[in-house]
């Protein structure tokens, strides 16, 4: 298997006769500890006994730029489709640092950051857990990220650091304890649905202002972390760190938790669930209406709507024609649904403004794609989770004035995603959706960043560099992300082309040299012809 391998830090102008070999090997099935590979978990740096099939079969994986086919320089730059505005990232491993606050399997994290410097990526992700930094309220450890801060730095890459206040189930990285604590005793500061049933992995965004964190309200702890982070790490503000994410919810995403658990692969996605029954919610949707002289719909939410797994027709709120959702009380529980959410999401996004805007990184928030159903007139999926969008209304014109107005790009994942590999009956767009978005965005001159959902979708790659070659660009892509499927032979050689493609300027027929043996050819080369890295 053979496919070229770039380096974006040295260039030289060689013939194609010129051209010579250039290895990146990675290397499976050595027995000894210090060579040690990825797990196959797809998130996580841990080993893992399924990779024993690469050991037994002693294979070895070699990527060469083998007599590589030449990039052209372009003579006419106007006339190519470059992509030298994006700059392209990486996500680390969600627990390249976890509970302890050590780095997990610091080699493997090693050897990986050298391999994407090879391709000319230019940094990686990595996501900062609440629940391991801050232990004991007030009190923040950061050494683990501070040493990979120092090695992304050491291997002359950028850093885009993901503030993370939510928990995550797989990899298991909970809450801070002393958090979980007090939700022990006080379970309304999680989301609750229309059962009672409580969402544990991040906090409800109606006590955003409640001292219910003793005696401290979320803002006030958030903001704590932000500043602790912001003076810690100063001396990689602007230089290693260039972009900031702030949490906003779920996965860290600014919607209501509606999926307590993902779909199951291959099947189809139900509506979701409102989660607006936690006892802050309820006071806050009381006195709303209220306010609007109906008292009586502040009881709760919608009693017509179906539950998670459920299809919009199972139940009369969503129905296309006739809907609840369309009645004047539709639009009462629907408006003050997602203003609650934007009001968060403002909260949050002009905290961390506030706190890094006289440095030179960029703030960024994550907005879902939520494209199932989106073929019906309701947009079921979106409404329960936060966004007001339906056939007949952008429910995304608030959230991207919200963000303009805290000077914050959108982050938007499932640029990987197509029309053609979604399940039929769940009416799903993602295509739909995400121009629907980026349009929007552009009128409000908020700059979108993009993502993948899940490395290996179906003509993905694809999808992302169609994205990416739009009539509305996006500055900054992050491919989600490093771990054992990452470096696999099923992938790493299909991401090392794609990352290739993505520095070579498709050409007009007219810009093409009429005698391509004399044509120059620029090439990006290694310094040292006989180049070993081993994910150890």
């Amino acid at each position: 298997m053979e496919v070229s391998v770039i380096r974006s830090s040295s260039q030289a102008k060689i013939s194609k006769t010129e051209l010579g070999c250039r290895d990146l090997r990675f290397c499976f099935g050595k027995s000894n500890d210090k060579n040690k590979i990825f797990s196959r978990k797809p998130n996580s740096v841990c080993f893992d006994s399924q990779i024993s099939r690469f050991r037994k079969a002693g294979l070895r994986f070699t990527l060469k730029a083998v007599h590589s086919d030449p990039i052209l320089e372009s003579k006419s730059p106007a006339t190519s489709k470059s992509l030298d505005r994006l700059r392209l990232f990486v996500g680390l491993p969600l627990d390249a640092v976890s509970d302890g606050n050590s780095v997990n399997h610091a080699r493997a994290i090693g050897a990986g950051l050298k391999a994407l410097k090879l391709l000319g990526v230019e940094g990686v992700e990595l996501p900062v857990w609440w629940g391991v930094v801050e232990n004991e309220m007030g009190k923040y450890d950061w050494s683990g990220y501070l040493a990979v801060a120092e090695m992304v730095q050491k291997a002359g890459l950028k850093l885009h650091v993901s503030l993370c206040f939510h928990a995550s189930s797989q990899p298991r990285i909970p809450l801070p304890k002393w958090v979980t604590k007090i939700g022990e005793s006080q379970s309304s500061i999680f989301f609750a649905d229309r059962s009672g049933q409580h969402y544990q992995q991040c906090l409800s965004l109606a006590v955003d202002d409640l001292a219910v964190l003793d005696g401290k309200t979320p803002v006030q702890v958030y903001q704590g972390f932000c500043e602790s982070f912001k003076s810690t790490f100063s001396p990689f503000m602007g230089s290693t760190i260039t972009g900031i994410s702030m949490g906003l919810g779920p996965d860290g995403e600014l919607r209501y938790p509606s999926h307590h658990k993902p779909a199951k692969s291959g099947t189809i996605t139900g509506v979701g669930e409102f989660q607006c029954y936690d006892t802050n919610m309820l006071n806050l949707l009381k006195q709303y209406a209220e306010a609007n002289g109906n008292p009586l719909w502040g009881l709760g939410g919608p009693h017509d709507a179906p539950t998670y797994d459920q299809a919009p027709n199972s139940n009369s709120f969503f129905k296309d024609h006739g809907g609840s959702w369309e009645s004047p009380y539709g639009d009462f529980f629907l408006s003050w649904y997602s203003s609650e959410l934007v009001s968060h999401g403002n909260r949050l996004l002009s905290l961390v403004s506030s706190i890094f805007g006289d440095t030179e990184v960029n703030v960024y928030g994550k907005v879902p794609l939520m494209h199932s159903w989106y073929k019906t007139r309701a947009h079921p999926s979106e409404l329960t989770a936060g966004f007001y969008n339906t056939a007949s209304r952008n429910g995304y014109e608030a959230v991207a004035e919200m963000f303009a107005r805290n000077s914050c790009k959108i982050i938007l994942p499932g640029m990987d995603l197509s029309d053609e590999h979604q399940p039929h009956d769940a009416l799903s767009s993602p295509e739909s959706l995400l121009a629907q978005i980026r349009t929007t965005c552009n009128k409000h001159r908020v700059e979108v960043a993009g993502q993948n959902l899940a490395s290996g979708a179906p003509g993905g790659l694809e999808q992302i560099k169609k994205n990416m070659l739009g009539e509305n660009p996006i500055d900054l892509f992050t491919y989600q992300r490093m771990g054992a499927h990452f470096f696999s032979p099923e992938h790493f050689p299909s991401f090392t082309e794609f990352v290739r493609s993505l520095s070579q300027p498709e050409l007009h027929p007219d810009d093409l040299p009429s005698d391509e043996a004399e044509a120059t050819e620029s090439v990006q080369t290694s310094s040292d012809p006989n180049i070993h890295l081993q994910t150890a």
